[in-house]
């Protein structure tokens, strides 16, 4: 029997001390890994809700509230954009299509986006992925409304239904009761902050406040019947997207766009104040990291309690190893590859927890909180983790080992 069998029948001998350390370490390498695993799984899923959309464009204003509210519904406009400066940028030469979206109010929680068609043929989300109806079809009609499947599901509506809007987004009194939407159309899921959304017509946003004079609702609420197509012109938008016609364009434009005079403006590059958008949290990922690691010390330091607390009901067992031909080497190594063997099962049992857990609250999280969560694959991140935490084991055994090696034949065999 081999040096490494034998740590191992040892270790299976004291199945209820082994099973507890191996637990401490597991439980420390899934909080590490986890929150690292969170975190870029967090950073792909970001990444991928918007793709092939050059510039956000929105009132003067910062960058990265222009991108939570425009892109993943997070946050307020700070003011609005005239529809004569979207028509202005939706022809320029070099703009190859835009989506204009109006935002403002709300549904039970979920925000209520005004958009058009292009919105369904030109918004992709992970590389090329585009829209698709799970149900149902497009919103044409004024009073017409889509629904992304977060909210489909967890208010289980289905075609037809009739729902009615709030004004505002957070438990407003002002209810649109005048003129209620019919649900014609199901996203299907796309787990990204889509699924969380209600979507209607930019004519259908503009009468839901037809009759209103600075913000007040009419005394008398205006009924569809008494609303006309021709009487409905769309004035403001919240944002619009757009994708240019070349990359060497794309820079020139947002300039352009930065600087346009009739309106103030602000045209961000998506990708880059996603940037900096991790820069704001990778704060609290060291904090989270040093937390996970103090955990994981912790841990460690179990180990080495338990196996140096061990020695002295193991005395005999040293004893008859070395009587029947181990030398104070090989119980030294015995040691060593015990507290390596508790570390390595105890990271592995950690990482496999963290992918469960990232596993089963992917969905949840998604649909409740709509933070995209991707299946992300180990980084070098992650190896170094594990084997950080397999050295500092084999490390930490040491102290046990040398204590192990120090006693004497004649000492084992009176013990007791």
């Amino acid at each position: 029997m081999t040096t490494l069998q034998l740590a191992w029948q040892s270790l299976r001998s004291r199945k209820f001390t082994s099973g507890l350390t191996i637990f401490s370490i597991g439980l420390s390498v899934m909080l590490l890994v986890g929150v690292d695993r969170i975190r870029q799984g967090a950073q792909v899923g970001f990444e991928g809700t918007l793709s092939q959309t050059d510039l956000v464009v929105g009132a003067r204003g910062g960058s990265l509230p222009l991108l939570l509210y425009a892109v993943f519904h997070i946050g307020t406009a700070n003011n609005e954009i005239s529809w004569d400066t979207y028509q202005h940028f939706a022809h320029h030469p070099a703009v190859l299509w835009t989506i204009p979206l109006a935002m403002g109010d709300s549904h039970r929680g979920f925000r209520v986006v005004a958009t058009d068609d292009n919105f369904y043929q030109h918004y992709r989300y992970r590389g090329d992925h585009s829209l698709q109806m799970a149900q149902g079809s497009r919103a044409e009609g004024i009073f017409d409304a889509v629904l992304g499947s977060a909210v489909a599901s967890q208010l289980h509506y289905h075609l037809g239904q009739k729902i009615v809007l709030s004004h505002g987004l957070e438990a407003s009194f002002i209810r649109h009761t005048a003129d209620p939407y019919t649900v014609v159309g199901i996203l299907a899921r796309t787990a990204t902050p889509v699924d969380r959304a209600i979507y209607i017509t930019l004519r259908g946003d503009e009468a839901m406040h037809y009759g209103w004079q600075n913000g007040a609702p009419p005394l008398q609420p205006v009924p569809e019947s008494q609303i006309s197509p021709a009487d409905l012109q769309i004035k403001t938008i919240s944002a619009f997207l757009l994708r240019t016609r070349s990359r060497i364009g794309t820079l020139f434009l947002q300039r352009e766009i930065n600087t346009y005079k009739p309106e103030p403006l602000t045209a961000i590059i998506p990708a880059f104040t996603l940037e900096d958008l991790w820069k704001v949290l990778s704060a609290a990922d060291v904090a989270l990291s040093l937390v996970s690691g103090a955990v994981l010390v912790v841990g460690l330091l179990v180990m080495l309690t338990a196996l140096y607390t061990s020695l002295n009901e193991r005395r005999r067992e040293i004893a008859v190893l070395r009587t029947i031909g181990l030398n104070a080497r090989q119980i030294f190594t015995l040691f060593i590859l015990e507290s390596a063997l508790i570390s390595a099962v105890g990271a592995a049992f950690g990482l496999a927890a963290a992918y469960f857990v990232l596993l089963v609250a992917r969905i949840p999280v998604e649909n409740n909180y709509g933070i995209p969560l991707a299946m992300v694959g180990l980084s070098a991140r992650t190896a170094v983790y594990l084997g950080c935490v397999v050295a500092a084991g084999a490390l930490l055994g040491f102290i046990p080992a040398m204590r192990a090696y120090r006693n004497a034949l004649v000492d084992g065999l009176n013990a007791g």
